[in-house]
């Protein structure tokens, strides 16, 4: 049975890729791929020269200036990271072997995210905008970190060599402190050695980038689009084969990856935004360069999906659920905002590809704009109504104080979190059932069981089993289908929506929602399972109190009843994970039943 169900989820990837991944492991192992024998010397000197345009008074990303800042976490420092040092456990990676000689996980240095984040370069954009606002000792600082980096990591040499989508974040935040700095058409010979470096790097391997389906090929796409056609500019027609390259994969990508109805294929709110980032990115490279346009099809996904996290994201506090995988990255870090800020994101991509701004109030979200010299358009994105996103598996319904999220199966992609039938449920802008987030790729299996099954988000669990078997780290089998689906209703001030799956064991659970402007009904009918089905609420961490079946706080009150006997209502405790790798407790309300019928639960509020 394990054998077939694996098998079925090789299927559901797609046998090209299998077939692209194959080639890569292939090509890598016999040295085919002439990845393996590729050679590049980064030329000595400044990367980047005095900045000689208009001083530019607004606010920077200072969370490297006077610390180091990991997955959201500050921690005061003003040395020089050690590149190969996890920020996670303070372990070595390997330095000297080539890149393709290191195993991807290694026990005792732990997630390797710990060592690529210092790596990422955000530090580089915050530095840049420190010298745009006339702090040219900065300048300094940029260089010499820059230059330690390279030191430490000689070409293809080490862990910070090892992945593409890595190597290609790099050439983005690079690209974007050269366009703070007006640099982009006068660069330095050093700074260009670096950027070609990477791109020799990253186009070998790219069909394994591509084979993911995933932020991996848009990201290596865009680097070595923006990277080639920042060669041509300085006159380096290697460029040009680079840029053409990267302009394939883009308009791929988004055409394959993103939805009509604006879903990414990662069913992940974190991992859209690093999609949405990296098209606006390369957006603005493209204007600020005159290049010519990418096709309207694009247009048309960016759209769509600039719309979606517009959807999924709280106007007044910036936060977005924490559906899906969420490996703590933001591509670009021109604010001082929280890391789950996710407004200067879509603002920047409403202006870029829909002309309209996503918020008509004033905030720090605006920052983006005004580093990149872009106007703030006149008109604005109309409001938020309830939504049934069909392609994603996603509804979205609200009231004045309330919003309402509903993920049903529709899995055209791998999933990676037993999420069905989850919901999140948001008032006044507060998080009140909430997702359980990642916390870590590699920190155990017990992290990837709990945070990636059924166990962190608002669902049934049937007989102590996840809703699909995970096979893998990455890769979940038997994948859900929707088997009753009811289309988002609207009636007066009510909204309605419903669906259901049947897993491998036979479990069947529908739920039906109806929101009004100050009550949220949910029905969960349940059948199929043997010995028990658990509904869970996973809350915010405030003082709730459990009088019977009912759950009080000072955001709602939340009444369980069943049409059967409920052997259990209980508050527990379980975790969270709102930034990568940091955990927190939060209360959980279970609800246990023991045969086929009903449940529901009543939210006041």
């Amino acid at each position: 049975m394990t054998s077939l169900i694996k098998a079925k989820a090789v299927l559901g990837l797609g046998l090209s890729n299998l077939a692209r991944v194959l080639t890569y492991q292939f090509g890598i192992k016999t040295g085919l791929n002439k990845v393996k024998s590729i050679k590049s010397e980064i030329k000595q000197g400044d990367f980047f020269t005095p900045y000689i345009g208009s001083i530019i008074n607004s606010q920077c990303n200072t969370q490297w200036f006077d610390k180091h800042a990991y997955f959201g976490l500050e921690k005061v420092s003003t040395a020089i990271p050690n590149w190969h040092q996890s920020c996670l456990n303070g372990e070595l990676a390997p330095s000297d072997k080539p890149w393709y000689l290191i195993g991807d996980f290694n026990n005792q240095l732990g997630d390797i995210k710990g060592v690529w984040e210092a790596s990422r370069f955000d530090w580089v954009v915050g530095f840049a905008q420190q010298v745009v606002s006339g702090d040219k000792d900065t300048l300094i600082k940029l260089n010499l970190w820059v230059t330690d980096w390279i030191e430490n990591n000689p070409t293809y040499n080490g862990v910070n060599w090892k992945c593409g989508q890595e190597a290609s974040i790099r050439v983005m935040h690079l690209a974007l402190a050269a366009l703070l700095l007006k640099q982009t058409k006068n660069t330095t010979p050093a700074l260009l050695s670096l950027i070609k470096a990477h791109l020799k790097r990253i186009s070998p391997t790219i069909m394994y980038a591509v084979a993911q389906d995933n932020n991996h090929g848009t990201s290596e796409a865009a680097a070595l689009y923006i990277g080639g056609s920042w060669l041509v500019l300085n006159g380096d027609n290697d460029g040009v084969k680079w840029q053409k390259q990267g302009l394939k994969w883009l308009e791929n990508r988004a055409h394959k990856l993103i939805e009509i109805d604006g879903s990414f294929s990662q069913y992940s709110v974190n991992y859209h935004r690093v999609m949405l980032d990296t098209y606006s990115l390369t957006e603005v490279w493209r204007q600020k360069h005159n290049l010519p346009s990418f096709t309207e099809r694009l247009y048309t996904k960016l759209k769509a999906a600039t719309n979606w996290l517009f959807y999924f994201t709280n106007p007044n506090a910036g936060d977005a659920p924490n559906l899906g995988a969420n490996d703590g990255a933001r591509l670009i870090p021109l604010t001082d905002t929280d890391y789950r800020d996710f407004r200067p994101s879509i603002q920047l991509a409403s202006t870029l590809f829909i002309n309209k701004a996503a918020f008509e109030f004033s905030g720090e979200f605006n920052s983006p704009l005004k580093w990149l010299e872009l106007k703030i358009p006149e008109q604005y994105v109309a409001s938020k109504a309830p939504k049934d996103f069909t392609d994603g598996g996603y509804a979205y319904l609200t009231s004045p104080s309330s919003e309402l999220y509903f993920n049903y199966p529709k899995f055209k992609f791998r999933p990676s979190q037993c999420d069905a039938l989850h919901i999140d449920f948001w008032l006044s802008g507060q998080n009140v059932f909430r997702d359980g987030g990642t916390f870590s790729y590699n920190a155990g299996q017990k992290y990837i069981d709990y945070y990636g099954g059924v166990k962190s988000h608002n669902t049934i669990e049937f007989d102590s089993h996840d809703q699909m078997p995970r096979l893998s780290r990455f890769l979940l089998g038997d994948w859900l289908k929707t088997t009753i689906k009811k289309e988002l209703a609207v009636s007066g001030s009510e909204q309605q929506v419903s669906a259901g799956y049947e897993d491998r064991f036979g479990c069947k659970h529908t739920r039906a929602i109806s929101l009004e402007p100050n009550f949220l009904t949910i029905e969960d009918i349940v059948s199929g399972f043997k010995q028990k089905a658990v509904l869970r609420f996973r809350l915010i961490p405030v003082d709730w109190k459990l009088v019977g079946s009912s759950l009080v706080s000072e955001f709602c009150t939340i009444n369980i009843s069943a049409n059967i006997s409920i052997m259990r209502i209980e508050l527990t405790t379980g975790f969270e994970s709102r930034y990568y790798h940091q955990e927190s407790e939060i209360p959980v309300l279970e609800i246990e039943v023991a045969e086929p019928g009903t449940l529901t639960t009543e939210v006041k509020f």
